[in-house]
């Protein structure tokens, strides 16, 4: 039976079903799917030696159910509605049947190519139709997609290529975004440098602009496309192989590679979507993000497509040509459902409301947010100038490891609050542990958000090494998954997020680990040691704050100003730009405890503008370094001013 939470009753109902009956529960919402062979069982798992299993030995396709399944009745509904960078270049609309059509002839150039069930292919595009094909043929062949993120660099790119031991890069020549266009090929073919298991690189020629071709490596995509027909049967999968890998930073310096299947990812991304947006038969829904994180695999491209929902993909940026972009494709397309970041929310707040005011907006229904937590004057700013204070606002709580959204309102039935996920979803058990792992019961608390069993979403490894996956979510907090969040349950029961706990920062709605930015840093010849922490940041949420210490001789060398464009210019090529330090102090020292911790609390306080209420500074080895920081700050302002 097709769960649908339409009022405050039904979510109760579900609720409580699914906590009590969970494998009932998930069984119900598995059954509308189309399965080649039933699971044996719903459910199998073990939160202490991580291991967890949903609809055992089922067999099914992911394809056959975003696709096949909707070609008897959806068959001419929009699947997929692109619109481009340059507003001057024409929108490409595909549907069901010329979308099933075009991943079969794809999933049939990979299967020319060598490509085999398993298998990882790894994807560094742009945000042009083809991307979303290419995952889904992917999938439809048994293939695990690895898509990395178009603004990281030839050695990040190169990192997770190595790890998943790619044997297939898909990419293009070049990317638009904004005014500019990222080299893609360029950066590709620098990774590639290092990237011994790629047999071949197949590359979209987005703008026609010359890239360098590797004879008997390099093909293009048209031209394959020719060699092939668009037929393909999809590969049976089991519940329980692999979907994809999407690499994320931790509290170490190696980026993980998360790894998600099929059954249940399918089920539950499939689950949210329906119920958090409210979505109806003819809605046309946006999200902006792009599919190189994981809000872009799971509602851009699984959710959607499962559910038979026209998606439009994006593939410029909020303020091109002009700050009015979004509204204006929301009014031209008639979006009812619109899913977006706060860091472009408060971007976009920045222009002016000139840019708003030419816009209707009269189509939308339901507008969400995702990333990061919203700050209250954002959701305000969203509520009343987009929502016209009638469209209600999911802020969705969830992450990579998840799958899918864990914390949120259900559009028009959980009444918000702002700055508030509010309730979980049917299925999610979230408890809040103190810091010696105790469970905080009743309203009024703030603790560690943990979950204390599973859903059918959640990460199941970390590609080639479980220890680190069970190291990283189970250790902390035994018998539980530990989130790395913050957490308030207020009086009414709501759960506002508070951020991280562990050595990550938001930048952006993205997850960055110190650990990498510092391994970075480090890597400039005049750098001793680093320390990278998150402070508020009006448009970003977190801004990147780097305390470099560096060799006193080379400093003598150069200027501190040469050296500190050099550091940022060392973490873009090796991690992107989007991992490029907002603030670089160099220090003659880092608060460090006699044993050698440092004390980012701190170095975080600083950079806050804190100066002082620093808490117990006894256990620091030197407690002048604290003083010298803070005068630095004020040395760096004075000098700026």
């Amino acid at each position: 039976m097709m769960s649908r939470i339409n009022n405050l009753e039904d979510y109760a109902v579900d609720y409580r079903k699914s906590v009590t009956e969970p494998e009932k529960f998930w069984a119900e919402q598995a059954e509308r799917f189309v399965w080649r062979k039933k699971w044996d069982k719903v459910l199998e798992h073990d939160f202490h030696d991580y291991n967890v299993e949903w609809f055992k030995n089922g067999k099914l396709n992911i394809t056959e159910n975003c696709l096949d399944r909707h070609l008897l009745n959806r068959s001419d509904k929009i699947a997929i509605h692109w619109v481009p960078n340059d507003p001057k270049e024409p929108d490409r609309t595909f549907t069901y049947r010329e979308l099933h059509e075009e991943v079969c002839r794809f999933a049939n150039v990979l299967k020319r190519n060598g490509v085999q069930k398993g298998e990882r292919v790894c994807l560094y595009m742009p945000m042009v139709p083809e991307l979303a094909i290419a995952v889904l043929a992917c999938a439809r062949i048994g293939a695990i997609h690895s898509v990395v993120f178009g603004g990281f660099s030839a050695n990040a790119l190169a990192d997770r290529i190595n790890d998943a031991d790619a044997r297939i890069l898909l990419t293009a020549d070049f990317g638009p975004r904004g005014s500019k266009k990222i080299a893609l090929k360029e950066v590709a073919d620098e990774a590639m440098e290092n990237t011994p298991s790629i047999r071949k690189a197949i590359v979209l020629q987005r703008t026609g602009d010359e890239v360098n071709m590797v004879e008997d490596r390099d093909l293009w995509w048209h031209d394959e496309l020719e060699r092939v027909d668009n037929e393909c049967a999809p590969e049976i999968m089991d519940s329980e192989d692999p979907l994809f890998i999407l690499y994320t930073s931790g509290s170490t310096g190696k980026p993980k590679g998360v790894v998600h299947t099929t059954g249940g990812y399918m089920v539950y991304t499939a689950y949210t979507f329906r119920n958090v947006f409210q979505y109806k038969e003819d809605d046309v829904y946006w999200c902006t993000a792009d599919i190189g994180w994981i809000t872009g695999h799971s509602y851009i491209v699984y959710g959607p497509l499962l559910e038979g929902a026209t998606s439009v993909m994006f593939e410029g940026v909020p303020t091109y040509p002009d700050a009015g972009r979004f509204w204006r494709v929301v009014d031209r397309l008639r979006v009812n459902i619109f899913y977006t970041a706060p860091t472009a929310i408060r971007a976009l707040m920045a222009q002016g409301q000139e840019y708003v005011e030419l816009y209707k907006l009269d189509s939308l229904k339901v507008l969400g947010t995702v990333g990061e937590p919203i700050n209250r004057e954002a959701w305000e700013w969203y509520h009343h100038h987009i929502g016209k204070g009638h469209c209600p606002i999911v802020d969705t709580w969830w992450q990579t490891e998840t799958g899918g959204i864990m914390i949120s309102p259900i559009a028009g039935v959980l009444p918000t609050k702002p700055t508030y996920a509010t309730l979980p979803l049917p299925g999610i058990q979230p408890v809040l542990l103190d810091n010696d792992g105790n469970e905080l019961h009743g309203n009024g608390v703030e603790g560690n958000l943990c979950i204390k069993f599973p859903w059918p979403s959640m990460l199941r490894t970390t590609w080639g090494d479980h220890e680190r996956c069970k190291n990283t979510y189970f250790s902390t907090f035994k018998g539980y998954y530990f989130t790395g969040d913050g957490c308030r349950r207020d009086e009414d029961g709501y759960y506002r997020i508070l951020g991280r706990v562990d050595d990550v920062i938001n930048v952006s709605g993205h997850r960055l680990g110190t650990a990498e930015v510092e391994n970075a840093i480090n890597m400039h010849e005049a750098v001793i040691e680093s320390a990278v922490v998150g402070y508020p940041h009006d448009i970003k949420g977190q801004g990147i704050y780097a305390y470099v210490v560096c060799d006193a001789d080379k400093l003598e060398i150069t200027t501190v100003p040469e050296i500190k464009d050099e550091i940022m210019d060392v973490v873009i090529d090796k991690i992107g730009k989007i991992a490029r330090p907002d603030k670089v102090q160099i220090v003659r020292g880092l608060p460090k405890t006699r044993s050698g911790k440092i004390m980012r609390r701190i170095l975080r306080k600083i950079a806050s503008g804190e100066t002082s209420n620093f808490g117990d500074t006894s256990t620091l080895l030197d407690p002048s370094i604290v003083d010298s920081i803070k005068i630095g700050v004020v040395k760096d302002e004075t000098e700026k001013a």
